[in-house]
């Protein structure tokens, strides 16, 4: 979860067997070349000549710690694994932490499977379509990777402590954009930092929320095969779509377009999981942040005009990856939390962080009044109708 449109969050280590491990089957994807596209891709965009690493990092260690306190303050959520931990990055850093994150979660699924159905993919079949795929990630990170202001990366592993539940800031992009709409940078990296905290209290203060995300990603996956005759009925559904009048990338990007309708309805439930963990963060961030950082409402209109309004390439990808509607995530999550707390207040709110059924649709998170009924009534048959903590 990421500020300005990136994905991303939770615990020091994985559950075991939570994210499973790329197995030995041969990969569709050349990750070590996604790593090399996407370094060399963001040559082209050096990081503004005032970005120092040294004194960022200084700053951000004592921002996420502040920005900590004062989410605990405003949510009474306090985190099971200790401090958060800031990381500056820059934007090559970003990208190659990302491949790392995307090979943990989908590898295991991006493998070649031996199958009965249509023809096997032959050997040179599969080396032009792991260099295809893993040039287009490469170039897609590239690309995110210079507009990406902040992120908690949920999925841990049990690689070195050293390098897990970080809340990272990619410097160049924070420089860059403090300097093109003259933020005061105390301010606007504290606000950024608050958002980014709250992310990561959401994980580590919910003891079931990061195993229920894991488990959803999973549930797309696996129908996921290395056939090739999946590709050809994408390609069928797809051209079906269009002839429809319908935009085959709207809701879901890339994501929905290869996705059967079993794994659209999965997409949906962490849509609408996504939509309250971001309205949550975006309103969390606003209220905690109120009494320090005053230029807040400047910082929240500049950001979501250059997401909403992008022009060229950025409005292209912006498209392509489904960022338009992640946008939209953070627009209905944010109204669907102030309507719950308008019912109810907080105490209605803290009722999502119960357990996954007690999670909203996508379609309640639309219509904010339909989880309100539903909610309300289970807790008053549960409770005898006391209100719930977090």
């Amino acid at each position: 979860m990421g500020s300005d449109g990136a994905a991303s969050g939770p615990a020091t280590t994985a559950t075991p067997g939570s994210i499973p491990a790329p197995d030995s089957a041969p990969s569709l994807v050349d990750w070590d070349l996604a790593r090399k596209v996407a370094a060399g891709a963001l040559i082209l965009k050096p990081a503004p000549a005032t970005y120092r690493t040294a004194p960022l990092q200084s700053q951000f260690d004592d921002l996420t710690a502040r920005a900590e306190f004062l989410v605990t303050q405003s949510t009474g959520l306090k985190s099971a694994h200790g401090a958060a931990r800031a990381k500056v990055v820059d934007r090559s850093g970003w990208a190659t932490a990302n491949v790392r994150s995307m090979q943990r979660l989908v590898g295991s699924a991006l493998t070649v499977r031996e199958t009965d159905k249509g023809p096997r993919l032959g050997k040179h079949a599969l080396a032009l379509g792991q260099v295809a795929t893993g040039t287009q990630l490469g170039l897609m990170l590239a690309y995110m990777a210079t507009r990406v202001l902040g992120q908690y990366d949920l999925l841990i592993s049990e690689e070195d402590p050293a390098d897990q539940d970080l809340v990272s800031y990619v410097g160049p992009n924070v420089t860059a954009i403090e300097e093109r709409y003259g933020f005061a940078p105390n301010e606007f990296r504290l606000w950024l930092a608050l958002h980014e905290v709250t992310h990561r209290m959401q994980f580590t203060a919910v003891p079931w929320l990061r195993d229920h995300f894991v488990a959803l990603v999973s549930e797309v996956l696996e129908p996921l095969q290395a056939d090739p005759q999946n590709l050809l009925d994408t390609i069928r559904r797809v051209v079906d779509e269009v002839r429809a009048g319908h935009n085959p990338l709207r809701e879901n990007g890339v994501a929905g377009l290869l996705a059967t309708p079993e794994q659209r309805l999965a997409i949906g439930r962490i849509s609408g999981m996504m939509s309250l963990l971001e309205g949550h963060g975006d309103v969390v961030m606003d209220r905690a942040g109120a009494a320090e950082v005053p230029g807040a409402a400047g910082f929240s209109k500049v950001l979501h005009d250059r997401r909403t309004n992008p022009r060229g390439l950025a409005r292209f990808m912006n498209r392509l990856l489904g960022m338009e509607a992640k946008m939209r995530q953070y627009a209905e999550g944010e109204k669907f939390v102030q309507a719950v707390e308008a019912a109810g207040g907080p105490d209605l709110l803290a009722r999502v962080w119960r357990g996954p059924e007690w999670l909203p649709t996508l379609e309640e998170i639309r219509t904010p009044a339909d989880w309100v009924a539903r909610a309300g009534g289970a807790a008053v048959a549960l409770s005898g109708g006391t209100g719930g903590g977090a």
